[in-house]
């Protein structure tokens, strides 16, 4: 069975769809970082989106758009956070069952989270979880809402990057993080909907490259662990395959970042601009930050992604 993959204008009926119910979140400007890094740049912060992470515009879509008898079966995915919240609280908004596969080394916080919106939690090895939503599905009918590889995730994903674009007019370039590509795709799809010229370019951990190894080679190219980067919400295997072909028609580039280069975007962004996101959020602007990108003076976006971080954790990262 042929893929149904999105068209750009599947993020403008997002749009419609979660007005009023999504935040439109603020755009964020420093002089310092454009001082710094020779370039005026525009943070799309949705660490202020509902449940703290953009997942919630993709998950109201996709549920949103289920039948009768689906949301009276309920809902399933498995995620280590930051999509868990944001299905959790669209399935409960619209009086969903829902039921989420966690894996367990999933940070703290963003389990309590998960549970705090009335979601059920089954935890299990990380490698396992495809495996164990798969059992769900089986035995109890849910239906599984996807992280990434699901077209309306998707479309929704992409309205972070349409409220930019439509705030601050014409961009040079755009950054967003890739874990699956949800978000990627969705960006991009965003930008091709409203303004073309727009270069996208995903970024992400140098030890989880499996995206702009896939990217690259025009075919999933699938992780054998998952990667234990500090951006725990980028810790994909492989991205889905809905994804890849946006990626291949829409992002101009892929690039990856150390780890030691997202600890230091990260402590620039919670120290200087007080902007309190997490290591995934800050693989988006790392590139920029650290000097990667040439030709100064380029107006360029990023999307944070999000803000579900442990403080006291991660804090012993940045002592001197």
């Amino acid at each position: 069975m042929s893929l149904q993959i999105p068209q750009p204008t599947a993020v403008l009926e997002a749009a419609n769809r979660i007005a009023g119910i999504a935040n439109q979140t603020p755009v964020h400007t420093s002089r310092t970082l454009n001082q710094q890094t020779g370039h005026q740049i525009f943070l799309k912060c949705e660490n202020f989106q509902r449940v703290g992470a953009f997942k919630f515009r993709g998950a109201y879509n996709a549920v949103s758009q289920l039948s009768k008898a689906q949301k009276e079966a309920g809902v399933v995915t498995h995620s280590s956070g930051n999509h868990a919240q944001g299905l959790a609280l669209a399935a409960k908004l619209l009086g969903v069952k829902a039921t989420i596969v966690m894996p367990d080394n999933a940070p703290a916080i963003k389990k309590a989270a998960t549970a705090g919106y009335g979601a059920t939690i089954i935890t299990c090895p990380a490698i396992e979880r495809e495996a164990v939503c798969a059992q769900q599905i089986e035995k109890h009918g849910y239906t599984l809402i996807h992280p990434y590889d699901n077209p309306n995730i998707i479309a929704g994903a992409g309205t972070a990057a349409l409220e930019l674009l439509q705030e601050v007019g014409p961009l040079d370039l755009l950054f967003a993080p890739v874990g699956g590509a949800g978000l990627l795709s969705g960006t991009a799809l965003a930008a091709a909907a409203v303004q073309p010229t727009c270069r996208v370019i995903g970024v992400e951990p140098a030890i989880a490259n499996d995206a702009q190894q896939s990217w690259q080679r025009g075919e999933i190219v699938r992780l054998t662990a998952v990667p234990n980067t500090l951006a725990d919400g980028l810790r994909t295997r492989f991205v889905g395959a809905h994804n890849l072909p946006i990626l291949r028609q829409y992002v101009s580039d892929m690039l990856t970042v150390t780890e030691d280069e997202i600890v230091t975007t990260l402590r620039f962004l919670w120290a200087r601009l007080k902007l309190v996101v997490e290591p995934s959020a800050a693989v988006a602007l790392a590139p920029v930050f650290t000097g990667k990108i040439g030709e100064p003076g380029q107006r360029i976006g990023v999307i944070l992604s999000g803000g579900n971080v442990d403080v006291a954790e991660l804090a012993p990262l940045f002592a001197d």
